[in-house]
């Protein structure tokens, strides 16, 4: 294994010369505005429709494609042995729907090897890929395979190694619960559970076979801005750094909410009921770690990326929340794609629903499948979705 990293090193240090000459990065050096989706929904019709809409790219996760085994991509993710023929056909022919449609994809990974997606583990958290140097040497294979199979394809402009890496919580750190954190870093540091660790190596092994496709890292913490103090720069031009943006959490989640909250003026002081008024500067503020990251290590807004930002359409003040956020995206020239464009199996962020709940009636179509949620798009007035298409100009 030794060898296999000295060797992927070697490659991505010698070779790296050639990324200064790459068109699929030069994508990324003006700011770009996309969505989020899943592979299930990815018909022509669904890319064709985001074009239309002015979505640039999508970031897109295929963990939910219907597979001939137990995870798309991975046959299983306990036994990760290459990726399946049929899956990988699957997948580039929604790439070509893409492409068809003039639309980029930067492709995510929701299960690898020993960390399968929660929603589809009994909705618990899987840590084995930070316990077992057997399924990262699979991960390293899995992306080495995939990026071979995909260098060439027109439509993918990146590859966003994992989603919401969090190898902290599982000795119970969170992005507001980090007594002792200094020390638990410290302590990992070199060690399996090392995120900047995990991600010089993927970084090394996908460089091995694909010297051009940019790279996308995200920040600890489930993709927190809080993260990023603790994520090491990458030696590597071709490398973009994501966050992900739903804060507060209780404000943001309509289950949690149960309408207490609203932006600007009751937002939660904590995890209770009290409440403050909020301005812009409060949002500010929570992305500050990436303004100072950044700053302090010199990487430019156009490797910045704020991977999903969104807000659940029914909470109060979501139209303000949502301007007020993709406003100070677009003043830091991020790069940013919101959370989601018309995702089939949830209506919570479905911005072309507007801000009211789906009556009796339309429930009852969709629960009898005559109806699917996108069948109730507004075509008329919707000052919701007129905020994320005003920020896509």
């Amino acid at each position: 294994m030794k060898n296999l990293r000295n060797t992927l090193l070697f490659l991505a240090i010698s070779l790296g010369s050639s990324l200064w000459a790459n068109s699929k990065l030069a994508f990324w050096d003006e700011q770009r505005k996309g969505a989020n989706g899943g592979g299930e929904d990815a018909t022509a019709a669904w890319f064709e429709a985001a074009r239309d809409a002015g979505i640039e790219y999508i970031r897109l996760s295929p963990t939910s494609m219907k597979s001939d085994s137990r995870d798309f991509l991975m046959g299983d993710a306990d036994r990760f042995f290459g990726i399946p023929e049929g899956d990988l056909a699957k997948l580039k022919t929604v790439l070509d729907r893409a492409d068809d449609a003039g639309v980029k994809i930067v492709l995510t990974t929701f299960t690898l090897p020993g960390r399968r997606w929660r929603q589809h583990n009994d909705m618990e958290f899987d840590f084995r890929l930070w316990n077992d140097h057997g399924f990262q040497d699979r991960t390293m294979a899995f992306w080495q395979e995939l990026a071979f199979e995909l260098k060439d394809h027109p439509a993918v402009v990146g590859y966003n190694i994992v989603n919401e890496p969090h190898p902290e919580r599982e000795a119970g750190f969170e992005a507001d619960k980090t007594d002792g954190f200094d020390q638990w870093l410290e302590e990992t540091k070199g060690d399996i559970a090392d995120l900047n660790r995990f991600y010089q190596i993927m970084v090394y092994t996908i460089r091995s076979v694909d010297m051009n496709t940019p790279i996308f890292v995200d920040s600890r913490f489930h993709a927190n801005p809080a993260g990023f103090p603790t994520l090491a720069p990458i030696d590597d031009p071709a490398v973009l750094y994501s966050f992900h943006f739903y804060e507060p959490w209780i404000y943001t989640t309509y289950r949690v909410n149960k309408d207490r909250f609203a932006y600007p003026d009751r937002m939660p002081t904590g995890n209770g009921d009290e409440t403050e008024a909020w301005t812009v500067a409060d949002l500010k503020s929570r992305l500050q770690p990436v303004v100072d990251w950044s700053k302090k290590h010199g990487v430019p807004a156009n490797r910045i990326h704020l991977a999903e930002l969104g807000c659940d359409r029914k909470v109060e003040g979501a139209q303000q929340y949502l301007s007020d956020l993709i406003g100070l995206a677009n003043k830091n020239e991020w790069h940013w794609a919101f959370y989601s464009f018309r995702a089939g199996g949830w209506d919570g962020m479905n911005y072309e629903l507007g801000t009211e709940k789906l009556n009796w009636k339309q429930w009852q179509a969709i629960e009898a499948g005559t109806a699917g949620y996108n069948d109730f798009i507004l075509e008329g007035e919707n000052p919701l979705w007129d905020v994320i298409k005003e920020g896509l100009k």
